[in-house]
């Protein structure tokens, strides 16, 4: 019987030019990013400065978490409370939970068959909700039609804040996810693209958005010392009326991160290589359907999703279990209970206008979840692919 024995949770390590950055932060005793020297960029000035020019948007901001980034980012946008925000349905908690902490009202989106946002629900929520701002997650790094998301945007003046946590580094028809919105948002946290345990970063070609975002971080009158934000003229107003929510990134994990984006496009492709080995096995195998990904989508595979048709509860929780007893952890986001980092939308009881969504339901009923460390070598992922259809071809033809 074939088994794995590496750990799903085991990140590769920084690299060698991060950790000596970090020790040369440790000892100048100067972590936080305004404690500088006449003159001098902290190391997270220098990454705000160097995403931006990755993304190629003049306004960046290292922020504590990539949930903080999201909450700044509503209250940057100027949700207020009772606000309706479209949403996918299918996230992971911290997106909802943004919303819910402006005060406004998540407004649920079914997902698709290819588990990005339907966007025939999206487009129908649109015209009837009176909803003005839309989250939307790029769920597991999936791109939904770009093309077809700004033209509903544009159709019915949405606010497009892009939650990319799963999808730095991914694009769409050569334009870089994060680019297409009004304000993206990203995760540095350990399972996402650069790893600094926690932090993330908000990005936008708005002035007066970017100068809340500072003013809202941290900055207190400091904000002549971002170098990836607008003019101060733009700040005059501003910062009077804008509270501070306290959320920075320090210098110490500036300096771990930057490495890690300046190698950030060869990593996205070593992820990629590694799910097409493990896509090509599924696709061999019966019991296994996995959504083709569009021609048009350049996405950046960290993870691996694949459904179960057919396959009741009782087969699900048994691949699962089989699964793991064989080395492989797999996660099922159909469960009725919250576990782990899945939960599934019926969970955030505290939405007061909580949608019935069947064909949300019916889709995550059978959608089997999967961590791409890079730790696991291409073969590792070959083993891995056998492994679960092994499984998978057991338990579908086991009557018991």
């Amino acid at each position: 019987m074939k088994k794995f024995t590496k750990s799903f949770t085991q990140q590769e390590s920084i690299p060698e030019a991060g950790i000596n950055s970090a020790i040369e932060v440790m000892r100048s005793g100067r972590l936080h990013r305004y404690n500088t020297l006449p003159d001098e960029k902290s190391e997270t000035d220098l990454l705000e400065l160097e995403f931006a020019e990755y993304m190629g948007v003049p306004f960046a901001l290292a922020c504590s978490s990539g949930g903080y980034a999201l909450h700044i980012a509503m209250r940057a946008a100027g949700v207020e409370a009772g606000d309706k925000v479209l949403c996918n349905a299918f996230t992971l908690a911290p997106v909802p939970g943004a919303i819910h902490n402006s005060g406004a009202i998540p407004v649920l989106v079914d997902v698709a068959d290819d588990y990005c946002i339907d966007l025939d629900d999206l487009e129908a929520k649109a015209a009837s909700s009176g909803a003005r701002y839309f989250m939307l997650s790029h769920m597991r790094g999936h791109l939904a039609d770009m093309d077809r998301i700004m033209a509903i945007c544009d159709k019915y003046s949405l606010f497009l804040i892009e939650d990319c946590a799963h999808t730095m580094g991914a694009s769409w028809n050569g334009v870089k996810s994060g680019t297409f919105g009004d304000i993206a948002c990203f995760s540095t946290q350990t399972y996402k693209h650069i790893n600094s345990g926690e932090g993330g970063f908000l990005t936008t070609r708005h002035p007066e958005i970017m100068a809340r975002a500072i003013m809202h971080s941290g900055s207190y009158m400091l904000f002549e010392r971002h170098f990836a934000a607008p003019p101060k003229e733009v700040f005059d107003e501003i910062r009077y009326h804008t509270p501070n929510y306290s959320g920075r990134m320090d210098n110490l994990r500036a300096a771990i991160l930057r490495p890690q984006l300046a190698d950030l496009d060869r990593q996205c492709q070593r992820w990629n290589a590694r799910y097409r080995i493990l896509e090509q096995v599924f696709n061999q195998c019966e019991g296994i359907h996995i959504p083709p990904r569009p021609e048009a989508e350049q996405f950046v595979a960290s993870s691996i999703q694949f459904s179960l048709p057919g396959f009741s509860t009782e087969q699900i929780l048994r691949v699962v279990a089989q699964c793991n007893e064989r080395g492989v952890v797999l996660k099922w986001f159909g469960a009725a209970e919250p576990q782990d980092y899945t939960s599934r939308y019926d969970s955030w009881r505290y939405i007061e206008e909580m949608p019935q969504l069947p064909k949300t339901e019916q889709v995550l009923s059978t959608l089997v979840d999967m961590r791409i460390p890079l730790t696991f070598s291409e073969d590792d992922c070959q083993l891995i692919g056998e492994v679960i259809s092994e499984v998978v071809a057991t338990v579908a033809t086991d009557k018991d």
